[in-house]
């Protein structure tokens, strides 16, 4: 699959690590568990969705953007690394945050990603939640270019076709770490939100035929809701490699039970999880994604879904930075 037939601005800190976690494996008594460091991926701490910024930000650059706009929670990674990614490229960067949780907690509010988005030198607009974010969105735009600029809009997430070329190139990448050193990946488990990092994996795994299930722990949308969501991404980046039909419907593969009382609002098993990987290995997960991915992950340990010996990989997908807006959740403060 030659990627490089697609414009990308080389900025990510990649590959990424892929290490054994010697101490969380012991302690789960099962599986042997690997993690694929995209929490390392640089840029302002780093997370998934620099990867597909590489090939976003580029498209935009190549329709002559001087703006990119996007829109998240407030806690948003995704915003957070394009502040970053617009920063580093000299484009202004407007962002629309949506309030998901209804916290009044001033550090969720003022703290952690939203603190960074600021000091990247972004503007923000906060929405109340439950609107139709991408509509909102397109309205500001053409505010902004009405006084003369030329706005690229990114969908929540980075979760468009081109977003997800950088995960089919992780699919790619982690295949070739595994092979050179001889491990035998038996499952690979990630959390899911707005598809594209799922959905890029599944691509880019089916496409090198790597025989390995992924299951995505979703963190918002019932099952079928974000299975479906993948699906459809999926396919339309399998279109876009020029691979169509490469991924089927059993392929993907979501697992919502782990969402707890809604988006951003972590349940208890998602706080052990946390502090599981932080105590054990010195790793930072976050209360929003990774968090809950984990969280999946252990259960799965714990139940046998995961049997003994098997081999698998957590992908890590960053948000470290969203732990500031959270202190009282994680103290009980």
């Amino acid at each position: 699959m030659h990627l490089a037939r697609f414009s990308r601005v080389f900025l990510a800190h990649l590959p990424t690590p892929l290490e054994r976690l010697d101490r969380l494996s012991d302690a789960l008594g099962g599986p042997e568990i690997w993690i694929k460091r995209d929490d390392c991926t640089g840029l302002s701490t780093g997370g998934n969705k620099t990867r597909k910024l590489e090939f976003l930000m580029a498209e935009a650059l190549d329709e002559g953007a001087d703006m990119v706009m996007t829109q998240g929670a407030t806690q948003s990674n995704h915003a957070r690394q394009t502040a970053a990614f617009a920063a580093r490229l000299g484009l202004a960067c407007h962002l629309l945050l949506e309030d998901r949780t209804g916290s009044e907690d001033p550090n969720y509010n003022r703290n952690g990603n939203v603190l960074l988005d600021h000091l990247h030198g972004a503007t923000t607009e906060k929405r109340p939640g439950g609107l139709d974010m991408q509509a909102e969105m397109e309205a500001v735009a053409e505010k902004f270019r009405a006084e003369g600029r030329k706005v690229y809009v990114i969908p929540g997430g980075g979760s468009t076709p081109t977003g997800a070329l950088g995960y089919v190139n992780c699919a790619f990448e982690l295949l070739g770490q595994a092979n050179d050193r001889g491990l035998v990946i038996d499952h690979i488990v990630t959390a899911t939100g707005s598809a594209g990092t799922q959905a890029g994996l599944i691509t880019g795994l089916k496409a090198i035929n790597a025989g390995i299930p992924l299951t995505g722990i979703g963190v918002r949308a019932p099952k079928e809701k974000q299975e479906d969501m993948v699906f459809a991404l999926a396919q339309a980046t399998a279109e876009k490699l020029g691979c169509p039909g490469v991924v089927a419907r059993e392929d993907v593969v979501a697992d919502s039970s782990y969402v707890g009382p809604g988006y951003g609002i972590p349940r208890e098993d998602t706080i052990e999880a946390i502090k599981m990987f932080a105590e054990l290995e010195g790793i930072l997960l976050d209360p929003v994604y990774s968090g809950k991915g984990a969280a999946g992950l252990i259960d799965y340990c714990r139940s046998g879904k995961f049997g003994k010996g098997e081999r698998v990989v957590f992908l890590h997908t960053g948000g470290s930075a969203a732990l500031f807006g959270y202190d009282s959740v994680l103290t009980g403060a």
